[in-house]
């Protein structure tokens, strides 16, 4: 069954930020992938380019988004499609911790500012 409940989320954390993974292959998911990102307040984002769009909805909290060259605050609500190769990036200058839902395709792949390609262990 597709059902995912709230605790069967896998956690994982990078550059300050927690991804609650809920749909991924790893857990048999063939096309999509998507988790809630919480982000602490006084986090800046790590800017990177993205290989599939990226779809964010903000659930919580205010952040501030950069899409090449771009800044934009968004709130509970609020909604961002990143772009395939687009240079993005998101930030929480607040003190109190935002919240966002995720989702994008498999395969996924980030390039990182040095030239690195990630593919994060919540797309897998």
């Amino acid at each position: 069954m597709g059902i995912r409940r709230r605790d069967d989320a896998v956690v994982h954390r990078l550059h300050g930020s927690a991804f609650h993974s809920y749909v991924a292959p790893s857990i048999g998911s063939a096309e999509l992938c998507a988790w809630r990102l919480e982000i602490a307040g006084g986090t800046g984002g790590v800017r990177h380019r993205v290989s599939r769009e990226e779809v964010f909805l903000v659930l919580s909290g205010q952040v501030r988004v950069h899409l090449d060259g771009v800044a934009e605050d968004l709130g509970p609500g609020d909604v961002l499609r990143v772009p395939v190769g687009a240079e993005f990036g998101i930030d929480n200058e607040s003190a109190e911790p935002a919240a966002a839902w995720v989702t994008t395709s498999v395969g996924l792949e980030a390039a990182m500012p040095d030239g690195t390609k990630i593919s994060p262990p919540w797309v897998r």
